[in-house]
């Protein structure tokens, strides 16, 4: 009886490191970028929206084992008990899943029509671009802005394919890449020093850029709608619907949810961001960037309220007490 229990406790190790290495407890903060892509596009979430979550997930593993793949001669020094550096998984491994996952989430792309899979190949380029070679340069800031926003707009375009002038409905969302590539960018920047510290004025920026993402995404809520002045019809046909061309005000609810879940998103890495510059220590740095990724799903609903969705914006909030469970578990770092 007792010959299986070695076994079972190697299983279990074996799944905690791939846990680690995937950071499965950030894999929560995913879903909202396709989410909030079809809120701005003005779009339900359908099949194709369902599909871009599947392919945003797939990538972001994907990048993840990537991320640890690249960095394992730096983990070895500064990160030993990663997995790879600990040799709990094999640095063959975390390549030949990055490069599955990355095949499946094109796949998954494929599904919602060749504008989502262009989409989704230009964000799987950023991704091993980013950890190949540009995370340790000037560019990789922007380089990880660069693929979170092409995450929320591969919603938008995926959730609209079936729509008249998809282009249209999709270009609508670029006003929400642009915020969530700020956030992403900010938290990118601190978290080039979290395993060394020593940097005050990355988190004193990213905290500016924090309130001032949190001040566009609560003010002026617009939802798509129809236009007022429909093309005059033809001689002797019949009228044309309204084109969806000119955004409506949003619902009560979604304006007032926006500024609240603004507030929520700012408070939640605010506070750490702030220790971080008081005190630059390589801990409380490492725990001003969790707290940036796990501010990502309060603003990815408060995007979605600002889209008119308030029930997407509500549904994405039921997602962080799982996330701040799975944190406690595996670190999102």
């Amino acid at each position: 009886m007792g010959s299986g229990r070695p076994s079972s406790g190697r299983a279990t190790g074996r799944s905690h490191a791939w846990a680690e290495l995937l950071r499965v407890s950030a894999l929560l903060s995913v879903p909202g970028d396709a989410l909030a892509g079809a809120a701005a596009a003005g779009a339900r979430p359908d099949r194709g929206t369902l599909r871009a979550i599947g392919a945003s997930l797939c990538l972001y593993e994907a990048g993840m084992a990537l991320n640890d793949w690249a960095d394992r001669e730096e983990d070895a020094l500064e990160r030993p008990h990663r997995p790879l550096p600990s040799g709990r998984i094999t640095p063959r491994a975390a390549l030949a899943a990055s490069a599955a996952l990355t095949l499946t989430g094109l796949g998954l792309a494929s599904r919602a029509g060749r504008p989502a899979l262009a989409t989704a190949t230009a964000l799987a380029t950023t991704v091993w671009a980013y950890d190949l070679g540009l995370k340790h340069t000037p560019a990789g800031p922007a380089t990880m802005a660069t693929a979170r926003a092409l995450d929320l707009l591969l919603g938008a375009i995926a959730s609209t394919t079936a729509t008249p002038r998809p282009g249209l409905h999709a270009a609508r969302a670029l006003p929400s890449a642009a915020l969530l590539g700020a956030h992403t960018y900010a938290v990118t920047a601190v978290s080039r020093h979290e395993t060394r510290g020593g940097s005050t004025r990355a988190p004193l920026a990213a905290l500016a850029v924090t309130l001032a993402v949190a001040g566009a995404t609560s003010g002026g809520s617009k939802a798509p709608g129809t236009d007022a002045t429909p093309e005059p019809p033809p001689p002797g046909g019949p009228r044309p619907a309204p084109r969806p061309t000119l955004p409506v005000p949003a619902s009560p609810l979604s304006r007032r949810l926006g500024p609240l879940l603004a507030l929520a998103y700012a408070r939640t890495p605010a506070t750490l961001l702030l220790h971080a510059a008081l005190n630059p220590s390589a801990p409380l740095t490492e725990r001003a960037v969790g707290g940036g990724i796990r501010a990502t799903i309060p603003l990815q609903a408060a995007l979605a309220a600002r889209g008119g969705a308030p029930g997407t914006a509500l549904a994405l909030l039921g997602l962080i007490p799982a996330a701040r469970a799975l944190a406690r578990k595996v670190s999102p770092t």
